[in-house]
């Protein structure tokens, strides 16, 4: 038999219209969690947009300790 192995699922963003018509996107860990959510956009394309800035900009982000 084979020894199972723990399998580590990546985060996901997920794309949705909110009630007042307005896209938006949430950043989901592999959990499941709720890590991040978007503002509210007027266009699917800038959704995406946004999608796609935070994948380019986060890796390499700055954290800035407000406490």
């Amino acid at each position: 038999m084979w020894a199972s192995r723990e399998r580590t699922v990546a985060g996901k963003f997920e794309l949705y219209k909110s009630s007042n018509g307005e896209f938006r996107f949430r950043l989901k860990a592999g959990n499941g969690e709720i890590i991040a959510t978007s503002e509210g956009y007027t266009s699917k394309a800038s959704a995406k947009n946004g999608i796609e800035s935070v994948k380019s900009n986060a890796a390499d982000a700055e954290v800035v300790d407000l406490s």
